[in-house]
This record gives C-alpha cells, sequence and structure tokens, in this order.
C-alpha cells in the first residue's frame, strides 16, 4: 500500500476545482467518459503499431448508476493504467498524458483523434463526488490491478486489488449537493447532449425494443406477435456523417443526418456543405441551410461546435461569422484552442482562418448553385434571400462574392442579377441629371396606386420587402455610386424619376395660396406638411408620401440602427395636385364651408389609402361620406 500527497501547489485546489474549473458541473460526465473514450483509443493505436499484442475484443464504456449507493461508475476496457502511470498521470494535476501520448505517437494512425488536452478532466469529478476511486488493470501483461482513492482532499491512497478484466472503472461517490446526478434521466440527457458521438459505443443501462416472438406466436389476426425485450441502450452513433468521406454519402444519408441532429424538425434543409479540410488546420463537419424565410429573429444555436467528436458547446459566434449563425449542422475540430473546461473558445490565428474559409466554402457552394442551376436557385431565392442579405450587411469578403448570385425580383416576379437589371432600366430610368432611380415596392397591395402611376409610365418596378430591407438598401447605393433606390410611394412619379422641367400650374399664385391655405385647415400641421404641385391630370388630387431618407431611417431604427433617428416624427408630404380637376373646381369654389368639406373629404380619402385614417376621424368620414351619398 502507498500513500501520499498529490503534487499541487496549494491545499486549497479542490475547493478551487470544485467552484471555478468548469462553469458547469454536468461537465463532469463528459471529461470523464471522454477520457474512457480515449483509453479505448490509445489501445487501438498500440495494438495498430505492434506494441500491444493482445486481443482489443469489443472496445467500450459503461456508464452504471446506482442510486441505492449513491455512487456513478465509468468503466472501459481500453489502456488501463498501473500504479506508475496513476502516480504520474492522476497524481501531478495538470500533466496530460494525453497530450504525452499524442507527442510520443505523432504521426501513428489514430493518435490524432486521442480527445483529452488539458490534464484536468478528470478533476472535475471531484465537483460533484465526496469521494473517487480509480480502479484499473493495465494492458500490460502479468500487471497487477490497484486502486487509487481520494476524498477531495489532497491526500490519496494507492492500494493492489483483484481486477480480472483490462481497463479502468472511475467511481463517483456523489456528494449531497450534487443528487440531481442519481436521476437517470438527467445522466441520459447529459450523455446524449455531450457524447452522443463519441467514436467507442458507450452504454449507459438497458433500453425497451420489440421483437418479434422468437417462437413465432401469433396474435388474433394471424400475425406474429411483437414481444419486448430488455437490450443495451448505446447512446452514441460512433461514426456519424460528418467523419465519412463526401464520396460514401448520398443525398438521403445527409437528410438522415439532419434528422438525427433535429428530430423536432419538421422541415427539411434546402442543400447543405460538407467541410473536410487538413491543410494548414484540421476541419471536418456539415452546415445545412434551413428554410428562413423572411424571419431575422430566427432560432440560433444550431452549429455545434465538436473536438474530436466530443461536443464543446453551441455558441460559435467566435468562430462562424455572425451571418453564418443561421445555420445548422456540425463543426469539428481539434485545432480550435479551447480554455482549460473546454467551454469557451479562444480567438487565435486558427480560428480566424477557419472562419474565412467557411465563409469562402459557403460563397462558392451559393455561387456554383447558381451557375449550375439557375432556375433552381432563383425557386430556393426567397429561403435564401434574408441569409444573402444578412452576410452581404456583416461580411465584407462575402459581399464581394455574394455580387455575382444576389438576386433581384420585379414585381412581375422575374430575377436578374445586379447588372442585367442596371442594364435593363438604364435606358427608362435614368433621370435628367443622369442618376439612374430604381423604384422598389414592399407590397404591391397597399401601394396599389402608387405602382399603377409608375406603370403607366413605362417604369420596372422591383419588389424589396423582408425586415432587413433598409439597411440593404442603403448598402446597395453605397456599392453603385450612380443608382438611387426609392420606394414608389415616395413621392409622386414625375418628381422620383424627374425626366423635364416641372409641368405648369393650372392654377396662379393666388389660387395655390387660397387652396394651400384650405387644405391646412382641414390637417394636423404638426404631422402632414401640404404641397402645391403640378403634376399630370390624370394623376390622383391629394398623393399622401413620406420621403423615402425618413422612412428608411425610421425603418432602421426599428432594426437596431442608430438610436438618433428614433427622435424623427413621424411626418408626411401631402401633395395637392394643382392640375387635377377637383383641386381647380374647389380653387374656384365661393362658399368656404363647402370649399373646406370637400378638401377634407379628398384628404381623408387619400388618408385612407394610405392606411392613415383612424379612430374618430375615421368614423366622422364615413358619417360623411354617407351623407353625401
Amino acid at each position: 500500500m502507498k500513500t501520499g500527497q498529490i503534487n499541487v501547489q496549494t491545499e486549497n485546489i479542490f475547493p478551487i476545482i470544485k467552484r471555478f474549473l468548469y462553469s458547469d458541473h454536468e461537465i463532469f460526465l463528459r471529461e470523464l467518459v471522454s477520457n474512457a473514450v480515449d483509453a479505448c483509443q490509445k489501445l487501438k493505436v498500440l495494438s495498430s503499431t505492434g506494441e500491444y499484442k493482445g486481443e482489443l475484443g469489443e472496445l467500450r464504456v459503461d456508464v452504471k448508476l446506482d442510486k441505492e449507493a449513491k455512487t456513478i461508475t465509468i468503466a472501459d476496457n481500453g489502456i488501463g493504467m498501473t500504479a506508475d502511470e496513476i502516480d504520474k498521470y492522476i497524481n501531478q494535476i495538470a500533466f496530460s498524458g494525453a497530450e504525452e501520448f499524442v507527442s510520443q505517437y505523432k504521426g501513428k494512425e489514430g493518435a490524432e483523434n486521442i480527445i483529452g488536452h488539458f490534464g484536468l478532466g478528470f478533476y472535475s469529478a471531484f465537483m460533484v463526488a465526496e469521494k473517487v476511486q480509480i480502479r484499473t488493470l493495465s494492458r500490460n501483461e502479468g500487471a497487477q490491478a490497484v486502486q487509487w482513492e481520494s476524498n477531495g482532499s489532497p491526500e490519496f491512497t494507492i492500494t493492489e486489488i483483484e481486477k480480472s478484466t483490462r481497463g479502468t472503472e472511475i467511481i463517483l461517490y456523489v456528494a449531497e449537493d450534487a443528487l440531481e446526478f442519481l436521476e437517470k434521466a438527467r445522466l441520459q440527457e447529459i450523455l446524449t447532449k455531450y457524447c452522443k458521438f463519441l467514436p467507442i459505443p458507450i452504454f449507459f443501462g438497458n433500453k425497451t425494443e420489440y421483437i418479434d416472438s422468437p417462437e413465432g406466436e401469433k396474435d388474433d389476426n394471424g400475425n406474429i406477435k411483437r414481444v419486448a425485450v430488455e437490450v443495451p441502450n448505446q447512446i452514441n452513433n460512433t461514426n456519424p456523417a460528418w467523419t465519412k468521406a463526401p464520396l460514401d454519402l448520398t443525398e438521403e444519408d445527409y437528410k438522415a443526418f439532419y434528422r438525427e441532429l433535429y428530430p423536432m424538425s419538421f422541415e427539411e434543409p434546402l442543400f447543405h456543405i460538407h467541410l473536410n479540410v487538413d491543410y494548414p488546420f484540421n476541419l471536418t463537419g456539415i452546415l445545412y441551410f434551413p428554410k428562413i424565410n423572411e424571419r431575422v429573429e430566427v432560432q440560433r444555436n444550431k452549429i455545434n461546435l465538436y473536438s474530436n467528436q466530443v461536443f464543446i458547446t453551441d455558441s460559435v459566434e467566435q468562430i462562424v461569422p455572425e451571418f453564418l449563425t443561421l445555420l445548422h449542422g456540425v463543426i469539428d475540430s481539434p485545432d480550435i484552442p479551447l480554455n482549460v473546461s473546454r467551454s469557451y473558445l479562444q480567438s487565435d490565428s486558427n480560428v480566424k482562418k477557419i472562419s474565412a474559409h467557411i465563409t469562402k466554402k459557403v460563397a462558392d457552394k451559393l455561387a456554383e448553385m447558381f451557375k449550375k442551376d439557375r432556375s433552381d436557385f432563383e425557386a430556393k431565392w426567397n429561403d435564401l434571400k434574408v441569409f444573402v442579405e444578412y452576410g452581404s450587411l456583416t461580411d465584407d469578403k462575402f459581399a464581394e462574392k455574394a455580387k455575382t448570385f444576389t438576386l433581384l425580383k420585379s414585381i412581375e416576379g422575374k430575377f436578374y442579377t445586379t447588372e442585367e437589371y442596371l442594364e435593363k432600366v438604364k435606358p427608362l430610368q435614368t433621370d435628367k441629371d443622369n442618376k439612374l432611380v430604381l423604384l422598389y415596392t414592399n407590397d404591391e397591395e397597399s401601394q396599389f396606386g402608387y405602382v399603377k402611376a409608375a406603370k403607366d409610365r413605362g417604369y420596372d418596378i422591383l419588389l424589396i420587402d423582408g425586415p432587413l430591407a433598409p439597411h440593404w438598401i442603403s448598402k446597395f447605393e453605397q456599392d453603385n455610386q450612380d443608382v438611387m433606390l426609392t420606394r414608389v410611394d415616395a413621392d409622386s412619379i414625375d418628381n422620383l424619376i424627374k425626366k423635364s422641367e416641372e409641368i405648369p400650374s393650372k392654377l396662379s399664385k393666388e389660387e395655390e395660396d387660397t387652396v394651400k391655405t384650405v387644405f391646412e385647415s382641414v390637417v394636423n400641421k404638426d404631422k402632414f406638411n401640404i404641397e402645391i404641385k403640378s403634376m399630370q391630370s390624370s394623376d390622383a388630387p391629394i398623393i399622401i408620401t413620406q420621403p423615402e431618407f425618413i422612412r428608411r431611417m425610421m425603418e432602421q431604427q426599428k432594426l437596431g440602427g442608430n438610436a438618433f433617428f428614433g427622435a424623427f416624427p413621424e411626418t408626411y408630404k401631402v401633395m395637392v395636385n394643382a392640375n387635377h380637376p377637383k383641386i381647380e373646381a374647389l380653387a374656384k369654389e365661393t362658399d368656404n364651408a363647402s370649399k373646406s368639406e370637400k378638401a377634407k373629404q379628398l384628404t381623408d380619402l387619400a388618408l385612407l389609402s394610405q392606411g392613415l385614417l383612424k379612430g374618430e376621424a375615421l368614423d366622422q368620414f364615413i358619417e360623411r361620406s354617407i351623407s353625401l351619398v
């Protein structure tokens, strides 16, 4: 028997481990199961190099729960340890056995799959256990089985024991403040979360399956009876899709893996990207494009980061550009540096390279899809649009590549690249100052009158809608300095695309002043600014608009833009068409009461068309309209 003290620098190391080593105590199970998987992986490496000549057998890890004894056991049949190895790897905190092993066997098949890097993983056991035992038998022929035990102080004991099977058992005697981990459902939840794709089979208890009756018994309908049997509950898929070569996977394999990752998802992804890089960094994974349509507040944290098939985190903002967090899937890289708890990413050059590579792969995939089958790409555009817009707004490199596959959609449902569309409308929609004006609507139905006026002039109109539209429009104008985007209801159509000098007014200056005074008397002057405009006689008598700049700034404010614009008052321009017959007649009206009533009716009709007539004003309008019938 041997006694001694664990080689640490302070008597208080265990309280520190318990309180601060990991942000979440459930991590203990991930660490211990990962160590057990490593023990099996190491044995495979030694067997492949001929250093271990015994039978490997079925390498496995078993997690056992004994609620009555208040113990959790993690057992493997891997490499095992001698007393000297326990002294080296367990009694000297922060000496990583995995790191030394990988260094010693660098270049050997399988060595790169060893999980551990930190040497502190085992001590996570003391976050939940008041006492920990290690019972182990080394793979070495004739080795003596030993038991290490510590009660959470720096003191330990090592004793010789009887153990007939190779490998290691870690037995945790669960502390009173961690009894939640003695619930079977809780352990199952943790194992599923962190160990679902580890490369060695992991078993936890049994599960019920239904099979055909071995005796061939039949039910009343003549069908073979199904009987319940208890079978070992393997919690992991040891060979997930991202670890395979893309050539070995079918489209159905990718879809099946998506369902495995997101069993509660009812929609299939649009398409996927398989990442498979081994230089200058190691990166594998599969990213799926979900159908996100017009939502911005989509569910994030759907990309899972793994390191050698061990789940690390679903908060990948530091490694994946912000706009790519809209994607779903898996990224696995042992080259992403982690802190001691493996819970948080540390930014370094590899992280930046990986992030840039993922962005490039996504952009290249979209460009390839567009080039290969444009009609299919156009069919997917409504689902892709928010993603592409988001990427173009937040990532300059992606934005540059996206220019080739970003689409503009006309209200007729036709799609154009930016270059195609500018060439199409340039002849007709270039104004007298040589500025190319692109007209758009975000709701053709509510802006029908404005759309009709533009179409009557032969102009083309884009459909630009969605929550990111105001920001995307500003970015588009920055990238295309000679182009201006303006919504069809931002002004009269002849003011939006000025082709010549203004149309002369049919009213005298005195009549214009009279008309302006009348209309100012029937509106809230703080909200509505009256302007007398010379328009086509066929245009509406009253046109209500909101200036493009003010409306765009207000929309950006709603999406978290500059808070300054929150102070902008909601104001509208009321343009009175001096050349409309109704306005001409009103200007010549001598009955002031009748003149005001007609001005009010015309204004309310215009407000009603814009959804701006509400409450008492709407009720009064209805009563007035009835009396006029």
